[in-house]
């Protein structure tokens, strides 16, 4: 048992070291914004999914809702990206257009609002640690979904235009990395509200990679340089590179 214990520690660890630089990765595309004074064509919404599911996850492992510190490193990792992703979506709303800014700050008041709520109910209406767990996991799982949902956009593109310009190795690579982990930690303790958001992050990071490697020596069917592509959240933009891929999105 001790052994077991020692390794979903360790396993928690990496998953945090991975999770990082999955955080921090968006910062060269926010440098580019700060410079350009611009937020071009990048939109929001996947910082602002990320910041739901950190604020979920990091309520997950307090001790009002996991039993005692279990789940600490829930709390380590989750902290750090609340303060990566609140400030990349307030350099987000201080550069971005007018009806931007306000899709972005409603968007950004309801999931604190939602967040909030499910904070509350699970901390007075809920009294014992299964049931905030279910209610503040399920909530959680949803963010998890719409935020691991999201490389689709890039999937696609690189399928669509045999290039993998779109999608970075490395962002594939510790994405794959940092879900495999974490469903890894998610069964070692027993905890099916943390394997199972990575049942689906885990293989989606793997197809990237596998596409990475098909399409990485061509050259693209329809490469154009003036597409600015957000490559540090695996392409999702509020533009792309035709009218269908901004009606998908």
């Amino acid at each position: 048992m001790g052994l077991l214990v020692l390794l979903h520690f360790i396993v928690g660890v990496m998953g945090n070291a991975a999770a990082l630089l999955l955080y921090a990765a968006p910062i060269l595309t926010f440098k580019r914004v700060i410079a350009k004074r611009s937020t071009e064509e990048f939109s929001c919404i996947p910082y602002i999914i990320a910041l739901f599911n950190c604020l979920l996850y990091t309520w997950y492992g307090f001790p009002v809702v996991s039993s005692g510190w279990e789940n600490f490193l829930l709390i380590t990792i989750n902290g750090l990206g609340i303060i990566f992703e609140l400030s990349f979506i307030f350099i987000y709303i201080w550069f971005s257009s007018a009806q931007n800014k306000k899709i972005a700050s409603l968007m950004l008041m309801l999931v604190i609002a939602v967040s909030s709520i499910t904070a509350f109910v699970s901390s007075f209406a809920l009294h014992d640690h299964y049931h905030r767990k279910l209610l503040v996991g399920s909530v959680g799982l949803v963010a998890s979904v719409g935020m691991y949902g999201s490389p689709l956009v890039a999937v696609r593109r690189v399928i669509k235009t045999k290039s993998v310009e779109f999608m970075p190795f490395y962002l594939s690579f510790f994405s794959c990395l940092a879900s495999s982990l974490w469903l890894a930690y998610g069964f070692l303790g027993h905890d099916l509200f943390l394997a199972a958001p990575n049942i689906l992050g885990s293989p989606m990071g793997l197809l990237q990679i596998i596409l990475y490697c098909m399409y990485r020596k061509h050259k693209g069917d329809h490469e154009k340089t003036d597409n600015k592509v957000d490559l540090e959240k695996n392409g999702v933009k509020l533009g792309s590179l035709d009218q269908e891929d901004n009606e998908k999105i």
